[in-house]
C-alpha cells in the first residue's frame, strides 16, 4: 500500500498572459510566413516551450547578426534594448516584437521620466534579459541598476532631488519592498511608479506559495533555471518557512530522497511553465503515493493581450 501524500496545488500558477502571448506569436509567425523564424534569445525562459517551436520551425539565436535579413525574427517577452529594432530596421528586416506588454509599460515610463529630466534607478537583476532591455530604453548612464538595499546605500547620483525608480517585472515582492524603502529613506524626493512594475502574475504566484507553505513539509517549484519568476517562488517558499523548496523543471528530476517521510508537498509553476509539466508531476507522485490533491485559489486571472496587427493580418 503506497504512503498517503496530500498535494497543494497552487493557484495562479503557470503561464500568465504575457508568456502566452509571446508564444502564440512564434506559433502565428510560423503559420503566416513559414518556416524558418528566427527568434532573438529564448522566447520564454522555459526549454519544454522552447524545444516545442524548435521543432514547429523556429531558430533561437543569442544576437540579431546570426540571424539572415531575408527571415522574420521575434524578440522575446522580456524585451530588447532600443538599438536591437534599430539595427532590424538599418537592414530591412521583418520583426515582431514579443515584448511582454507590462516590459513595454516600464520601456514607457523610464523613457517619461528621462523626457523630464530624471535620472533612473532600476531595482532588478544583473544580466538577466529583462533588465538589459529596460537600461538598454535610455542612454548610458541615464539607468542606475540596484539589486539589494545595500547597493542603494553605494549609489552615486546626478541628482538626489531629480530621480525616479522602477523594477523589473518579476521581483520577489517582500525584497523589492526593501529596496524601495532604503531608496525613499535615501532619496526622500525621489517619484516610483503609478502602479507597482511587478507584474500581477509574479505577485499572484507568489501570494499562492505563501498561502500554502505554512501547510507543506515541502515546496516544488516547475520553471527554468534561468527564470527570474520561478527562482522567486523557491525564496518564497524558504522564506515562508518550507524548509525544503526546489526548483525543478521536469517531474524526472524530483529528488525522491530528499521527499522521504513527508507528508504533504506544495507544487507550483513560473510564469513560462506550462500545465503538463504539472501534472507530469502530480502524475509522478500518484506512481508512488497515494494521492491526495487540494487546490490552493488566492486570485483568478482573467488577462489576455493581443498579438499584434501585424500577424492577424494576411500575408
Amino acid at each position: 500500500m503506497p504512503p498517503p501524500l496530500t498535494l497543494y496545488l497552487a493557484a495562479p500558477r503557470g503561464f500568465c498572459a504575457g508568456v502566452d502571448r509571446a508564444i502564440k506569436i512564434v506559433e502565428m509567425a510560423l503559420e503566416k510566413w513559414g518556416a524558418p523564424v528566427y527568434v532573438r534569445h529564448e522566447i520564454v525562459h522555459n526549454r519544454y516551450v522552447v524545444d516545442g517551436l524548435r521543432d514547429k520551425g523556429a531558430v533561437f539565436v543569442e544576437e540579431l547578426d546570426e540571424c539572415p535579413p531575408d527571415r522574420p525574427v521575434i524578440f522575446s517577452a522580456h524585451g530588447v534594448p532600443k538599438s536591437v529594432p534599430q539595427a532590424a530596421q538599418a537592414r530591412n528586416m521583418l520583426y515582431v516584437d514579443a515584448t511582454c506588454p507590462l516590459v513595454s509599460k516600464v520601456h514607457i515610463e523610464a523613457e517619461r521620466h528621462h523626457a523630464n529630466g530624471l535620472q533612473m534607478v532600476m531595482i532588478g537583476h544583473a544580466g538577466h534579459p529583462e533588465t538589459i532591455g529596460t537600461m538598454g530604453q535610455l542612454p548610458d548612464g541615464e539607468v542606475l541598476l540596484v539589486e539589494t538595499p545595500a547597493d542603494v546605500a553605494g549609489l552615486q547620483v546626478r541628482d538626489p532631488e531629480r530621480l525616479a525608480f522602477i523594477t523589473q517585472t518579476t521581483l520577489s515582492v517582500d525584497d523589492t519592498a526593501e529596496v524601495v524603502a532604503a531608496l525613499k529613506a535615501r532619496f526622500p524626493a525621489i517619484i516610483g511608479p503609478h502602479k507597482e512594475d511587478i507584474c500581477y502574475a509574479t505577485t499572484n504566484r507568489q501570494e499562492a506559495v505563501k498561502a500554502i507553505a505554512p501547510r507543506i513539509d515541502a515546496l516544488l517549484v516547475i520553471g527554468a533555471p534561468n527564470s527570474s519568476n520561478s527562482q522567486r517562488l523557491v525564496e518564497v517558499g524558504r522564506a515562508k518557512g518550507c524548509a525544503y523548496a526546489q526548483l525543478v523543471q521536469r517531474a524526472a528530476e524530483i529528488d525522491w530522497r530528499a521527499l522521504q517521510g513527508v507528508s504533504s508537498v506544495g507544487i507550483t509553476a513560473g510564469a513560462s511553465a506550462p500545465e503538463e509539466l504539472v501534472n507530469e508531476a502530480i502524475d509522478a507522485f500518484r506512481a508512488r503515493y497515494d494521492v491526495t490533491v487540494e487546490l490552493v485559489e488566492t486570485a483568478q486571472e482573467r488577462v489576455e493581450f493581443k498579438v499584434p496587427r501585424a500577424l492577424r493580418e494576411p500575408a
